[in-house]
């Protein structure tokens, strides 16, 4: 999930046009998602005020919220010793540079950056990898650069699903998975529709992460609140049960929880 104060002023991409243009906190993501018992808040801008805003947030939480994926600037000359800072908050589990923004798409490879991935790897935390299509390639290089590293593709590399192109993206994602550092969130899949597609759209996309990643390293999201611009919570989490009860049912317990707790390394004292 993802929670915001609008008026921190850090969210280039959340602008007044968009209908969740508002706050979300804690008592919105309790009663949208009732029956959880817990979730891992994602960072939302590429801010060290955000992170820690998200870390005050899940110490209030009463553990509701059991991790936190931040944001630092990993080609920072000063990065692994912001790093380690921020990794000694023991809520931080991951870090995601938010890719789909930046306009190199190599940016992740380049060797000033490398020094903040092992810097990730050397204070145990793991990255999220918010991608399109054309970052998958990219990834394989990652991912045999640092087989240490624990990565999630994010919103399965928002395949473009309104363009009904599946063969390519596919491909690679099969590719990648034969990486086993790198594991997959089955979400943001019903953003990527055209207006008015069915849900029947989304479901050979969904097929191709579980085929891919198995039932080991597939992770359910919400992607909740930005998934209230294609749909409710609770069609998303019906379709998507719908989805794994067809493809992988004896999966389901793992990709609706389990697999999350172990990639961000939730023991039972975070409960």
């Amino acid at each position: 999930m993802h929670l915001w104060q609008v008026a921190r002023g850090d969210y280039g991409w959340l602008t007044p046009d968009l209908p969740i243009y508002r706050d979300y906190g804690l008592d919105d993501a309790r009663t949208v998602a009732s029956e959880i018992d817990g979730v891992i808040l994602i960072q939302a801008a590429p801010s060290e005020a955000e992170t820690h805003f998200l870390l005050d947030i899940a110490h209030r939480s009463n553990r509701f919220v059991r991790a936190v994926v931040g944001w630092t600037d990993l080609a920072a000359p000063e990065a692994p010793a912001r790093i380690a800072a921020l990794a000694r908050n023991p809520m931080l589990r991951g870090l995601r540079p938010m890719l789909q923004d930046i306009a190199d798409p190599d940016w992740i490879l380049r060797a000033d950056v490398t020094r903040g991935l092992d810097a990730m790897v050397q204070a145990g935390l793991s990255l999220d990898l918010l991608i399109r299509p054309i970052h998958l390639t990219r990834c394989i290089s990652l991912a045999t650069r640092h087989p240490g590293l624990a990565m999630v593709i994010d919103h399965g590399a928002k395949p473009d699903i309104a363009g009904g192109d599946i063969s390519r993206w596919a491909e690679l994602m099969a590719t990648i998975a034969a990486h086993p550092n790198l594991a997959c969130k089955l979400s943001g899949l019903l953003s990527e529709c055209a207006p008015g597609d069915s849900s029947s759209d989304v479901r050979p996309y969904a097929r191709v992460v579980i085929e891919c990643f198995g039932p080991d390293r597939v992770i359910w999201g919400s992607d909740w609140p930005v998934l209230t611009l294609a749909a409710t919570y609770q069609h998303w989490h019906s379709l998507a049960t719908a989805i794994v009860r067809a493809e992988s049912p004896a999966a389901e317990f793992a990709i609706f929880g389990g697999n999350a707790e172990r990639f961000y390394r939730l023991q039972r004292t975070d409960r």
